[in-house]
């Protein structure tokens, strides 16, 4: 009888999710060569084409949208029959605090596993601004945070994420104006003040089109031609344009993501949660 690895639709799903197999195999910790050959094992095994390689961006066949449920339903089953037998009945509440590029990127992978090993631990999900959330860390109103270091708000540092510069693919040329308009969130951004001092230091004038707490106000802005913004490159949209170097734009510097948490975290619940965050979101 012919066997699916969970592994491989570990892999799967790592690629299904990242839209790469590079960021996939990040996810999984393995080489891009190593998910590859898993991939085109499955694919073997099957007879059936999983991804489509001959389009820009990397798409999921009929067949293989078919067996990525699959996929997520076994490795759900396996990560909560472990918990199961290995960590005593967990039950509780776990309130966390994420800015919003965050929430739709680094979190969806994050949230399901946990809800498939800890079912009976309810989630709740809190999106504001990361210093925003850091007073909140501070004043006990959510248990774990997963937000751009904040001053002030120590925690266990995460992943370095870069930060880039979004354009739109309807107009190519915003970049070429001065001032430059730009599109930021609002004061106490950390993304806002990289953006700002590299423009500073490379002598290029700009101009605040548009600020806004919520990520998607700045996406609607860069979309529609307006200004251009600086975005995690996590939670850059696809269809944007990255702007850089050979646009005369300067680098920017990453920023830190870190887990903290407040004093009422002490819980069991808690404790597998950034347990889990750390395990899934360090690069």
């Amino acid at each position: 009888m012919k066997k699916l690895d969970l592994d491989a639709l570990s892999m799967l799903v790592a690629v299904a999710d990242s839209g790469s197999f590079a960021a996939g195999a990040a996810l999984v910790h393995r080489s891009s060569s190593a998910v590859s050959m898993q991939i085109k094992g499955l694919e073997g095994l099957l007879g059936k084409a999983l991804f489509l390689r001959d389009t820009r961006n990397l798409e999921l066949t009929a067949e293989g949208h078919t067996l990525l449920g699959y996929a997520r339903q076994m490795l759900a089953l396996r990560d909560e029959a472990f918990a199961e037998l290995t960590r005593p009945a967990v039950t509780g509440r776990v309130s966390i605090g994420v800015p919003d590029d965050y929430a739709s990127s680094l979190l969806p992978p994050v949230l399901r596993k946990f809800s498939a090993t800890y079912p009976r631990v309810e989630i709740q999900v809190v999106g504001r601004p990361s210093p925003h959330i850091a007073q909140m860390v501070k004043d006990n109103e959510v248990d774990l945070a997963v937000i751009t270091r904040t001053k002030g708000c120590p925690g266990i540092l995460l992943r370095m994420e870069p930060l880039v510069w979004a354009g739109s693919p309807s107009n190519k040329t915003i970049w070429k104006e001065r001032p430059l308009p730009l599109a930021v969130f609002g004061e106490g951004s950390t993304a806002r003040a990289h953006a700002l001092k590299a423009l500073q230091q490379a002598k290029i004038p700009y101009r605040m089109s548009y600020e806004s707490p919520a990520v998607q106000g700045l996406v609607s802005m860069v979309d529609a031609g307006l200004a251009i913004a600086p975005l995690a490159q996590c939670g850059m949209p696809a269809h944007l344009v990255r702007l850089g170097a050979l646009e005369g734009l300067p680098p920017l510097q990453p920023v830190e993501v870190v887990l903290s948490r407040s004093l009422k975290s002490k819980r069991p619940p808690c404790d597998y949660f950034a347990e889990l965050l750390v395990q899934e979101l360090s690069n």
